[in-house]
């Protein structure tokens, strides 16, 4: 099959998926041109996420008997004869159809949609409902939305709740997709299914098509751009040498940061660095020559100190609760964690006993005389999770947590980092622990492989329970290691501009 990949005018052998409107486009070749390149392992592990939560969407469903049909679709098939067994289930009036696939023409392009779920909508129309691993919705006191339980889609009718839906670019142009494939069969309502597994959210898909329509118009890039997937993509091994091939500019300026250069025709490091524009070139400059960090001229930035200090670092499952509370005080690390599901009363002890410490450490110093300042790096999700947990459980005082957060015993350590650093591939923690000289104990683990380590952990694997607890011990520890080193006016650091 061919398709029209952008305006129209020139075939391309693309068959677009919802998926490859987003992020970074060229993946769409590579996945082409090389479709048994291996996948890297987290990769793998987060496809299996996405998989799990499937079937668990998939065993709630209703069972097939006493008048309600059931029809699903075998994975792995070819997508026309997967679309034909799907259209036959639609014409024999299937209340619920699961693992469907449509494909067809839309703005002039050749696409597929993989439906995790057909739902019968009466008069033989269908809604499609998408499985996802985002947070598709959170309570609310003042919206409202509908759900379906999983368990009845295709047997109930939605009931209202108090809940405010959040959009994710992906899910809608999924069910954008699946609604205009649908055509003439399409009931007009779309049902998403989050991390709440429990519950389909009824919206209508129509409102996301406009946007859907734009991203079909983006021609298919011939070349690569470096942007913030790469890393986790299993392309980079074969763009990153072809990106070096070229001198892109986004390797030093990723994303769209350097879309007001490519404007004035600046596009390679090279043409970069001769421009002499301030800071890209500096940084342009420092990314030849494989200097990882630069210190920005002037006074040094001043990272807060105190008698007593406490460096904190925090793990979440997804966007279901945070499991693991880390600190450290120089001399011993605590772990506050929960190998149990989040959300529930395991949850809410864990946090209350790492928050009674936290502000029993605190009192204790005070009562001291010692001056007391606890420390994170990028402080947005511990925020998050603190006023959360508070708001969510009710054991903890929400103004307590809300008057430690605003004070300036509760220090953000990358704000005062960026003040005074900046990095050729940003100033992340990862990033800066070789500058500052500190090595974490299992090299390789990210955020999304912990992710993947806490599924394991939740079974039981020990091995898994030991290396998340290393890898917060280690963020801790390396957060202290960068104020200190910020603290020694990061010895070492070449200036910007010298």
């Amino acid at each position: 099959m061919t398709s029209t990949a952008g305006s129209g005018d020139a075939a391309s052998p693309f068959l677009i998926r919802a998926a490859d409107l987003v992020g970074c486009r060229f993946r769409l070749r590579q996945r082409f041109d090389h479709p048994d390149y291996p996948a890297p392992p987290d990769a793998v592990a987060r496809q299996e996420q996405v998989e799990a939560g499937r079937e668990a969407v998939l065993r709630a469903l209703p069972a097939p008997g006493a008048g309600f049909a059931r029809v699903d679709i075998a994975p792995g098939r070819d997508p026309e004869q997967a679309e034909r067994a799907t259209r036959e289930a639609m014409g024999t009036g299937a209340h619920v159809i699961t693992g469907g696939v449509l494909t067809g023409r839309v703005g002039g392009v050749d696409v597929v949609s993989e439906v995790d779920i057909l739902v019968r909508v009466g008069r033989g129309r269908y809604a499609p409902v998408m499985v996802s691993n985002h947070r598709v919705a959170r309570a609310s006191t003042s919206g409202s939305a509908r759900f379906v339980p999983t368990s009845r889609l295709g047997r109930g009718a939605p009931v209202e709740t108090g809940a405010r839906l959040r959009h994710h670019t992906v899910d809608g142009y999924r069910l954008a997709l699946a609604h205009l494939l649908l055509g003439e069969l399409a009931d007009g309502r779309a049902g998403l299914v989050g991390q709440d597994r429990t519950r389909a959210y009824v919206l209508e898909p129509a409102r996301f098509v406009p946007a859907l329509l734009s991203a079909l118009r983006v021609p298919v890039p011939e070349e690569p751009r470096r942007v913030k997937q790469c890393a986790s993509c299993r392309f980079w091994p074969l763009c990153e040498p072809r990106l070096c091939e070229l001198d892109e500019i986004s390797l030093v300026l990723p994303g769209g940061r350097a879309d007001g250069l490519r404007q004035r025709g600046i596009d390679t490091v090279q043409s970069l660095i001769d421009a002499h524009v301030g800071e890209p070139s500096d940084l342009a400059r420092a990314w030849r020559a494989g200097i990882p960090v630069l210190k920005r001229t002037g006074a040094p930035s001043r990272v807060p100190r105190a008698d007593v200090e406490i460096d904190i670092d925090m793990e979440a499952y997804l966007d279901q609760g945070a499991y693991l509370w880390g600190a450290y005080d120089g001399e011993v690390y605590r772990a506050f964690v929960t190998w149990q599901e989040v959300g529930g009363a395991a949850e809410e002890a864990n946090f209350a006993a790492f928050w009674e410490w936290l502000m029993s450490t605190r009192s204790r110093a005070r009562a001291e005389g010692r001056t007391f300042a606890a420390y994170c790096y990028a402080a947005g999700g511990e925020n998050y999770w603190m006023k959360s947990s508070a708001r969510r459980f009710g054991g903890v005082d929400e103004d307590e947590v809300a008057a430690f957060i605003a004070s300036e015993e509760w220090v953000d350590v990358f704000a005062y980092v960026r003040r005074e650093l900046v990095g050729t591939d940003g100033l992340g923690l990862k990033v800066l622990g070789p500058v500052v000289g500190y090595e974490w104990d299992d090299d390789g683990i990210d955020g999304e492989r912990s992710v993947a380590l806490r599924r394991a952990a939740r079974l039981g694997d020990e091995e898994a329970r030991e290396q998340l607890l290393r890898y917060n011990e280690g963020d801790c520890k390396a957060t202290r290691a960068v104020r200190q080193f910020l603290a020694a006016g990061a010895p070492g650091v070449p200036l910007i501009g010298a």
